[in-house]
């Protein structure tokens, strides 16, 4: 098997499960168009722990981790199978790393894994299992965190970081038709991100114009660093999606997608 890329997806809101947009189609064309893998694994904000935890469950539950929506959200499920398997080998990396990972039998799919899920396999067939994201973790540390997990993506295993672009959640409640310091972010972020800029792409957070606006807390980037360090090149591919609500940036990268190994 070819050695598989890295992503780095923005998940949006919930919504986008129902609302794919122009994110969720290019999510499509590019499930069909990669190499189908052995697995999915997803780092997401939404499971974040003291030491990175691997879900080893075999059928994973869907998680329904938001409220204030319609019920029709709540109806959907990801009925794809876990990998014990491949999530015992990231247990074994991990720990030879010097992480003091542990396995979490019961964890299911939050909705940072389900949602773009969705889109990118809808067919709920390639199984998929999560890895926690550590709370200590920086962009210096979470690239660190990506390149601890690259050697599964020789093994059939594709490393997906899940988060978002910007995620400015005061400007999503007071319902602004457009944040465009937030745009601005991203066109930063997204530059860099295209050109291989790793030094920007890891500083962002502290460099580019309008972070804090754009992440008011740091969480929602992070996965970002992973991904692009579970490749082994620093120029991503972009797949523009547009801004959500006019504040929350659709973007997303892949990392790797024509290296031949």
């Amino acid at each position: 098997m070819n050695r598989l890329p890295s992503l780095f997806i923005s998940h949006g809101a919930p919504t986008f499960a129902l609302e794919p947009g122009t994110a969720g189609s290019q999510l499509t064309a590019l499930g069909r168009e990669l190499q189908r893998p052995e697995a999915v694994l997803v780092v997401s904000p939404h499971w974040m722990t003291a030491e990175p935890r691997v879900a080893t469950t075999a059928r994973p539950r869907t998680i329904h981790d938001f409220g204030g929506f319609g019920a029709a959200l709540f109806d959907i499920t990801y009925p794809a199978d876990g990998h014990p398997a491949l999530a015992a080998r990231t247990i074994e990396i991990l720990r030879a790393a010097g992480w003091p990972v542990a396995a979490d039998p019961q964890r299911g799919l939050d909705h940072g894994a389900w949602v773009p899920l969705l889109h990118l396999y809808p067919e709920a067939d390639v199984p998929v299992f999560q890895v926690s994201m550590p709370y200590s973790l920086d962009a210096a540390s979470a690239f660190e965190f990506g390149r601890t997990l690259a050697p599964l993506a020789s093994e059939g295993v594709l490393i997906v970081g899940s988060g978002s672009l910007t995620h400015n959640l005061h400007a999503l409640r007071f319902g602004m038709e457009r944040d465009e310091p937030s745009a601005e972010f991203a066109r930063w972020v997204r530059e860099s991100a295209a050109r291989g800029d790793r030094e920007r792409v890891l500083r962002a957070l502290e460099i580019a114009p309008h972070a804090r606006r754009a992440h008011p807390t740091p969480e929602h980037y992070l996965p970002l660093p992973i991904a692009a360090g579970a490749a082994p090149v620093d120029e991503a591919e972009v797949l523009e999606g547009g801004m959500s609500y006019g504040v929350l940036a659709m973007d997303s990268f892949v990392f790797g997608r024509r290296l031949r190994c």
